[in-house]
């Protein structure tokens, strides 16, 4: 199953339930857009890229840029419009590889967060990605990234990993290595009227290993400020030397 269909069938379906409560995640992403100086420069414009349901775009919007959110699902871009709360935010339903062709003026800010980045098909893919970018990018523009690093391999029952539970709902991933991907499969238990009911999907991420991302960075004159993890996730902010 590609990533598209696992969102579509699947993950999108109770994805918002996943990353936990609106309000306080997209204030934890304002506190740490201000914290490092990402606000509006030469010209606002800010592209999320993987969008979702708002999380990024909205406190973007909140803090003056003018964003575009790019998603390829549209239960989540629906849900992100529900957020926005009448902010100017344009949506946009598209592949985040495609991203060279979103704009006619270089942004100050690309975003791509959530382990979006591993969504592409191949590590060239990524490679030619991390490039477009770079080359869309306006001069001493920004880009945050944020993803999950996979260079150490669990095996076992730590293939298992609890994600979320509550009185209606259990989602457990469970990953299984290959030298550049990970099969990635959701468990889910919802409670119905009827009793539980299991309900699985599975599909392919790159295998992401945080050395190789920050040396395709820096090979796309793209230089590191801030390196570090964020909420179990790789974060970095990377400016346009040229």
């Amino acid at each position: 199953m590609t990533v598209k269909e696992h969102y579509e069938n699947h993950l999108g379906n109770f994805y918002s339930w996943m990353t936990g409560n609106f309000d306080s995640k997209k204030q934890e992403f304002k506190k740490f857009f201000i914290d490092n100086g990402v606000i509006p420069q030469t010209n606002k414009i800010a592209i999320d890229l993987g969008a979702g349901h708002g999380l990024q775009s909205i406190p973007l919007a909140e803090l003056g840029f003018q964003v575009l959110a790019v998603d390829f699902n549209q239960q989540l871009i629906d849900e992100l419009k529900a957020n926005s709360n009448e902010l100017t935010i344009t949506v946009k339903i598209d592949d985040i590889k495609n991203v060279s062709n979103f704009f006619t003026v270089k942004p100050d800010l690309i975003v791509c967060c959530g382990d979006t980045l591993s969504h592409l098909d191949n590590k060239s893919e990524i490679e030619k990605f991390i490039t477009d970018i770079s080359n869309s990018l306006e001069k001493n523009g920004k880009l945050i990234l944020s993803f999950r690093d996979y260079s150490n391999e669990l095996t076992g029952r730590n293939r298992f990993i609890p994600v979320k539970s509550d009185e209606t709902k259990i989602l457990t991933c469970i990953l299984d290595y290959e030298n550049d991907f990970v099969n990635v499969t959701d468990l889910l238990y919802e409670k119905t009227n009827d009793g539980w009911v299991q309900k699985i999907s599975s599909y392919k991420k790159v295998r992401l290993i945080t050395k190789e991302i920050i040396e395709l960075l820096q090979k796309n004159n793209l230089k590191i400020e801030f390196n570090d993890i964020v909420n179990r996730l790789t974060t970095i902010i990377a400016l346009k030397n040229t």
